[in-house]
């Protein structure tokens, strides 16, 4: 039986790791995972996101998650504002959603370097 999620896993084109490390460890604050050496030769970087993993790989055939996306929780609504703005003032595009489609839960969507859609919630 499942016992819960190990990890989640976005594509990026090859020679995204600069970016990943900025944007996923930079500006939103995750910790970056040594990858297992056969592994790290594939490209990409991998994170912990709370109690699970979050992976960056590498697609040959690269094409952005758009609607399909993971969703990020933080520990607060004060956290998620103030991500907001400082996701803002990188120049990052902030998209709120409408507080009225899950009620008690603010939330907004960004998109990473490479245009995959990202979910933070609160």
């Amino acid at each position: 039986m499942i016992a819960g999620l190990d990890h989640v896993q976005v594509a990026a084109p090859a020679g995204c790791e600069e970016d990943a490390r900025r944007f996923y460890g930079g500006l939103l604050g995750l910790v970056e995972l040594e990858k297992p050496p056969l592994l790290a030769a594939r490209g990409g970087v991998w994170f912990r996101a709370g109690a699970h993993e979050f992976h960056v790989g590498v697609a040959e055939e690269f094409a952005p998650a758009r609607k399909a996306h993971p969703a990020f929780r933080l520990r607060s609504v004060d956290a998620l504002e103030r991500l907001a703005g400082a996701l803002g003032d990188e120049g990052v595009e902030v998209a709120w959603a409408d507080p009225e489609e899950i009620p008690g839960s603010a939330r907004f969507f960004v998109s990473d370097p490479w245009g995959n859609r990202l979910e933070l919630v609160a």
